[in-house]
This record gives C-alpha cells, sequence and structure tokens, in this order.
C-alpha cells in the first residue's frame, strides 16, 4: 500500500489553527509539504470542493520530522483565520437557506391547511342555510296550511248556522294562486305522491304520513325519525362502506322502529334503498348525495318544526 507522508512538525502547526487533521493532511500531501504556507494557500483554494473533508484512500504516515524549526508568521495567521471565518460563514449561510427551506415549507403547509380548513367550513356553511331555508320553507307552508283550515273551519261554522259563506269565494281565490306544485302537494296529502310530484314532496308525504297514522303516539314517531336520520347520515358520510347501505328487513329493532310503520320503508326507497329478498340495498353506484342531503334535511324538520304534518 502506498503512504502518503505528511511532516509532523507542518501537521501539528497547522492544526493548532483549529482546522480538521483531514483537511490538513490534503493540503500537505498535494503541496509536497513544502512549507506552512503553501498548504494554507491550498486549503483556501480548495474549501468548496466536495470532498475536501474525505481521506485518500492511503496510509498516512505522521512521523517524518521536518529537518529545521518552522516559524508561524502573522500573515500566516491571518490567512488561517480568513479561512476559518469563510468557512463558518459558508455553514452559516447554508444553515439560513435551511432555515428558510424549512419555514417555507412550514408557511405552505399551514396555508394548505387552512384552505383545507377553510372550504370544509363553507360547505358546512352551504349545507346550514340550504336546512335553514328548508326549515322556513316547511314552516311556511304548514302555517298556509293551518290558516287555510282555520278559514275553511269558519265558512263551515257559518254555513251550518245559515249564514251567507261570504269568505268562499276569497278563500278560492287563494287557493287559486297557491301554485301548481302546492296544489299538487295539497292533493297528494293523504296518500303517497304520483311519479310526476319531485322527489323532496314525495319524501315529505311519507313523513307526514307516518306522523299521521300514528299521531296519538309522538315518541314513537319520533324514534323513526331519528331511525331514519341515522340511516341517511350514515349513507351520506360512508358511501363506500356497504354496511351503511344493507338493511336487513327481519331484524326486530327495525321492524320495530320503522319497518312496521307506514311511510317508513317508503321513505328509504325514496333515499335509493331497494328491496332484494330479505335485505333493503342501497348500491354504490346508486348513492344520490342531493337525495341523501333533502332526506336529511327534512327529518331534521320533522324532528324539530311543531308545524311539520299537522295537517
Amino acid at each position: 500500500m502506498a503512504f502518503l507522508e505528511v511532516k509532523q512538525r507542518l501537521l501539528s502547526e497547522i492544526e493548532s489553527l483549529g482546522f480538521p487533521r483531514d483537511r490538513v493532511v490534503r493540503a500537505l500531501h498535494s503541496t509536497g509539504n513544502v512549507s506552512f504556507e503553501a498548504a494554507i494557500n491550498w486549503l483556501l483554494d480548495h474549501e468548496n470542493d466536495p470532498d475536501i473533508d474525505e481521506m485518500p484512500p492511503v496510509a498516512v504516515d505522521i512521523d517524518i520530522e521536518s529537518p529545521e524549526p518552522f516559524h508561524i508568521t502573522e500573515e500566516m495567521r491571518r490567512k488561517a483565520k480568513e479561512l476559518r471565518d469563510q468557512i463558518e460563514k459558508g455553514k452559516e449561510i447554508e444553515e439560513k437557506k435551511l432555515e428558510r427551506k424549512r419555514e417555507k415549507d412550514r408557511i405552505r403547509a399551514s396555508k394548505e391547511l387552512q384552505e383545507a380548513k377553510r372550504i370544509a367550513e363553507e360547505i358546512e356553511r352551504k349545507r346550514n342555510i340550504d336546512s335553514k331555508q328548508a326549515e322556513k320553507e316547511e314552516e311556511k307552508r304548514a302555517r298556509e296550511r293551518v290558516l287555510q283550515k282555520l278559514e275553511q273551519d269558519k265558512i263551515e261554522r257559518k254555513r251550518n248556522r245559515g249564514m251567507p259563506s261570504e269568505g268562499s269565494e276569497s278563500l278560492a281565490t287563494k287557493a287559486t294562486t297557491t301554485g301548481a306544485g302546492e296544489k299538487d302537494e295539497l292533493k297528494s296529502k293523504n296518500s303517497l305522491p304520483a311519479t310526476s310530484v319531485s322527489k323532496a314532496v314525495s319524501m315529505r308525504e311519507c313523513l307526514r304520513s307516518l306522523r299521521h297514522h300514528h299521531k296519538d303516539d309522538s315518541d314513537k314517531v319520533r324514534i323513526a325519525y331519528q331511525t331514519l336520520f341515522i340511516y341517511v347520515r350514515n349513507v351520506a358520510k360512508n358511501p363506500d362502506e356497504e354496511r351503511f347501505r344493507k338493511i336487513r328487513l327481519s331484524n326486530s329493532l327495525f321492524q320495530e322502529r320503522v319497518g312496521s310503520l307506514k311511510g317508513g320503508i317508503e321513505f328509504l326507497e325514496l333515499c335509493g334503498f331497494q328491496r332484494g329478498g330479505d335485505f333493503l340495498y342501497l348500491p354504490r353506484d346508486k348513492v344520490d348525495p342531493e337525495a341523501l342531503i333533502t332526506a336529511g334535511s327534512l327529518l331534521k324538520s320533522a324532528l324539530t318544526n311543531p308545524f311539520f304534518g299537522v295537517l
């Protein structure tokens, strides 16, 4: 094996200035061990070499003594200090670059997180607005039906007393201006709606029918609405989970809460569930987010609106 020879005295002198031994050995070997100043100059010229701190793959003999004493001049010390300062400055610059990069990465990650949070909040806000709007519309329709019923009762009482029913004409006029959609809804009050009626109206009629047929048991109606809401919410949140899209019809708890109640299974079918053997099943490709959101809003209104289904 070849030996890389360096002078012990030069090695010690340069090392005493704070330079790593690997760099000093390379510098002395590259300059032929001629002088302290030559090694320092080599270090200055090669400080940015990528392999500056790598030892050559040879043995090192550091026992050779310089034949004459060597004195370090102030100029040499100055150059050595400049070199050390440059090395330290380079390290500081690299560290600042890394810190800036890390800070940029943190800022970018924070912005992405804030944007995702903003989008989620916006979606939730829109859902709340749609839900409140649906509730307001339902309350408005309920009030109108109550007022119309009161007006009809008033006319009927006058008729029974032999008094002229002067309000009948105004009532007919009011019914005319209600609108085609409201007329269809009123006509289908006591039965499931025809195919021409919108799905939302059909769902609403199912829930009204359920309340109407069990008006003497408000707890049963409330539990049915809550159970239907859980089914709808689970599918909406986890459309890929088959266990939420499959209901066993023979399940005793299901039958007690929903299956045995008029309008319960029909409501689930309007949400997309299909009968198949002993199950109600909602195929993944049949999941309709809009229908589920509408169903959830109607169920929430049915649970919170005291006017829901009173007529």
